[in-house]
């Protein structure tokens, strides 16, 4: 099933089926800053197991959550510290995942073996506004493929439309690499740069 919404003023209505979507196990696909990815509730593990068997990958991956503030990335998140928190602060949303140590909030079964969680505020309203609407973060997956080119909601449909619950119409999308920071280890080391800029990371 195709919805077509909205990619910068999602209509609070649709926001609304699809959050009733997620909290009922399904799994959906939507569009990011970077890319079109799978998502589901954290607290879903059948859900979870779902995106594993799609991408066919090792459940030992750790997968992402979208946020749509910064105060989820403090309550699923442990050591940030405020001179990096304000940093971070200054420069999402953005095409940027951080990974920390995971707080207590973090279901067990999303653990990776490191104890550590990616969390990422994308420039994507449709990503953030499931996200507020959830009261929580939305586990998120990017869709296998190329990281070049542009992703079409109606290619997609093709591929992964009997083996998901809904598929998002968030328009083309030019598929880009977002930066990953590892804020478990000090220094902080950056996993890939990606198309991002990281000239705040030392200042």
């Amino acid at each position: 099933m195709i919805l077509e919404i909205h990619p910068n003023d999602p209509q609070p209505r649709l926001i609304e089926k699809v959050i009733d979507i997620l909290k009922n196990d399904g799994v959906i696909i939507y569009g990011t800053d970077s890319t079109y990815a799978f998502g589901c509730n954290i607290q879903s593990k059948r859900a979870m197991n779902r995106i594993y068997q799609i991408k066919d990958i090792d459940k030992k991956k750790p997968l992402t959550f979208i946020c749509s503030n910064t105060q989820q990335f403090q309550q699923y998140t442990k050591g940030i510290s405020t001179p990096v928190f304000r940093k971070i602060k200054s420069i999402v949303p953005g095409p940027y995942t951080f990974i920390f140590e995971a707080s207590k909030m973090v279901p067990k079964i999303m653990l990776s073996p490191r104890a550590t969680i990616g969390v990422k505020m994308p420039e994507a309203p449709i990503a953030t506004a499931l996200a507020e609407g959830m009261q929580q973060p939305v586990l998120s997956s990017s869709l296998p493929g190329d990281e070049s080119g542009i992703q079409n909601p109606y290619d997609i449909e093709e591929e992964y439309g009997k083996r998901v619950d809904c598929i998002l119409d968030c328009g083309d999308v030019y598929i880009s690499r977002s930066a990953i920071i590892d804020f478990s280890v000090t220094p902080a080391e950056i996993i890939r740069p990606g198309d991002a800029d990281l000239s705040w990371i030392d200042s």
